[in-house]
């Protein structure tokens, strides 16, 4: 009898460990406390009361620390040179690899340097940003990574600590994504000359990239950052150099609209700091620097983050939304039951709506601090919730967020286990490097397949 007891009482203890596990992990697919008003998380968010017609030249060190996780603390370096990859049978190519989905996009980023291309480490060496707090931020290491064993992520890139101007790694990074059957990279973009106040300039890469990604039969959209005096004359001026620069190259995007016409596709990133009276300006027919009507007339898709920012963009003259964040709950905008009710007011105002999917969440590696938004991957299944979510609203794009975002750990780009002396990365195992590739592929037949029928 006692012994009938105890395997009773075993029996019973593995049944609640099994219950508590299926509830954690049910937490991290839909998280209840990190809904948009959290205290916490609404710390990481730019300061929405006191919004500014420009983005101000440079934060104090407590209000950048808020506003870094929605401008990415991009370091750029100056890129000049001239690089050709190394050439891929086109036969080949079509052979081994999926038809890519132009209705499917992924941010991608092109800030990363190694010495041997940049003559320094450039993003994998991110410091560990200062929480604005003094009493949290004490209570948390300081300092900066140390490449190439200590990088500023959680994970460990298959290609290593790699430089964005390696002719081999643009190669490798336009297969994977062809390979994932996406059709469209939105690349992060900011002015020739300009850059974050941790960066230098990219501009001069943007030419490779499209030429690598025409080669693999992709286009590259703009992702525009939000560059120093971002407003309705700057915008002009950009739109028309990255048009008359890149517009003509086959690499270069346009979407088709229900009239027939195609037009260029903008993602403009923090939308919401410049004020809707001037993004009126650019955006209105009846503008004073209205883009409307002229050669350079495009798509601009807005972010939005708060459930109010959906009727200052359709005040601002925006063509559409985009969510970005793939953390699920921290913002309006990011959480999954949101999506339904941005649709219907999307269809109902004529803007497009664009959910931003992504494989998961953590920064920890650059905000040690910010655990409360990490978003777990469980094996992938949090990217296909996204994704299910996503093909509920009947969307006219889908994006990816990101390809190769790795400080905040939302790349789907191949990553590997790897182990220090002070550090053991997360990986994709027990599935290979290629795990998030293969579920981009996977959910972009289904879309594609699915879209077809929403069409007939």
């Amino acid at each position: 009898m006692a012994r009938f007891r105890r395997r009773t009482c075993i029996i019973l203890l593995l049944f609640i460990l099994f219950i508590c596990f299926i509830m954690m992990a049910l937490k991290t697919l839909r998280p209840e406390r990190a809904g948009f008003g959290d205290p916490f998380g609404l710390g990481l968010l730019p300061d929405f009361q006191q919004r500014t017609t420009h983005v101000k030249k440079k934060v104090s060190v407590q209000n950048g620390a808020k506003e870094d996780s929605f401008t990415h603390t991009k370091s750029l370096h100056s890129l000049t040179m001239n690089l050709k990859t190394p050439l891929v049978p086109v036969g080949k190519l079509e052979q081994d690899l999926p038809s890519p989905n132009y209705d499917f996009h992924v941010f991608y980023y092109n800030w990363f340097g190694n010495p041997q291309f940049d003559g320094k480490y450039i993003h994998w060496n991110h410091p560990l940003l200062t929480h604005w707090d003094p009493k949290i931020a004490s209570g948390y290491p300081k300092g900066r990574h140390s490449p190439p064993e200590d990088i500023g992520s959680s994970f460990y890139p298959e290609l290593g600590p790699y430089s964005s101007k390696d002719p081999s790694v643009i190669e490798s990074h336009m297969k994977q994504i062809r390979s994932a059957s996406i059709g469209v990279l939105a690349l992060s973009w900011y002015p020739p000359g300009m850059n974050d106040e941790n960066g230098e300039p990219t501009d001069g890469l943007v030419l490779t990239i499209l030429d690598t990604a025409h080669k693999y039969k992709l286009k590259v959209t703009f992702h525009i950052e939000p560059y120093k005096d971002r407003d309705d004359r700057s915008m002009y001026n950009n739109v028309k150099y990255i048009i008359d620069k890149y517009g003509d190259h086959p690499g270069f995007y346009r979407h088709k609209v229900s009239t027939g016409r195609t037009y260029p596709l903008f993602y403009v990133y923090d939308s919401y700091i410049t004020i809707p009276e001037m993004w009126a300006n650019l955006l209105t027919v009846s503008g004073s620097q209205s883009i409307r009507n002229t050669p350079y007339d495009s798509l601009f898709i807005a972010l939005l983050v708060e459930e109010k920012h959906k009727h200052e963009i359709l005040r601002s003259g925006f063509d559409g939304i985009y969510t970005y964040f793939a953390t699920n709950g921290f913002s309006y905008g990011s959480s999954h039951h949101n999506w339904p009710s941005l649709k219907a007011f999307c269809d109902k105002n004529n803007l497009m709506f664009i959910p931003s999917v992504g494989p998961g969440y953590i920064d920890a590696s650059i905000r040690p601090w910010n655990n409360h938004n990490t978003r777990n991957r469980v094996n992938g299944k949090y990217y296909e919730t996204a994704f299910s979510a996503a093909l509920l609203v009947r969307p006219e794009i889908i994006s990816v967020t990101s390809f190769n975002e790795w400080h905040e750990g939302t790349q789907i780009e191949k990553a590997i286990p790897k182990k220090t002396g002070k550090t053991v990365y997360l990986d994709y195992q027990p599935h290979k490097p290629n795990i998030y590739l293969e579920l981009s592929r996977k959910w972009s037949e289904k879309y594609r397949q699915e879209k077809e029928q929403w069409l007939t």
